[in-house]
């Protein structure tokens, strides 16, 4: 599954963001039996508080989206982890920019 990355301080889905997230809505759709949690982040600028919230946001938005394409809720549960777990360790606009994503993690059935 695509990840998808914000801009600062956002949770607004850009266009090629919604492009992946469409691709990976038709991948759902085909595999019915399949369910992602979706995991919000974001880069380490701000409080633990706000950061988990933004992230909680993004994670919703995405939600929002996939839902729109019939999608159950049930089948997209989401998690914040704020600036918890950064894909890219470091303190510049390259890894915050990285760092400010929705990533997907398919889930065991059987769990």
């Amino acid at each position: 599954f695509a990840r998808v990355h914000f801009a600062t301080d956002s949770a607004t889905l850009d266009a090629p963001s919604r492009a992946a997230l469409d691709e990976n809505a038709r991948i759902l759709l085909d595999h019915p039996r399949v369910t992602v949690r979706i995991e919000g982040h974001a880069d380490e600028r701000g409080t633990t508080d706000y950061n988990l919230a933004l992230a909680e946001r993004r994670a919703r938005a995405v939600q929002d989206h996939l839902s729109a394409h019939g999608l159950s809720r049930t089948r997209l549960p989401t998690q914040s982890y704020g600036e918890e777990r950064p894909l890219v360790v470091a303190s510049d606009e390259a890894a915050w920019a990285e760092n400010r994503r929705v990533e997907f993690v398919v889930l065991d059935p059987s769990a």
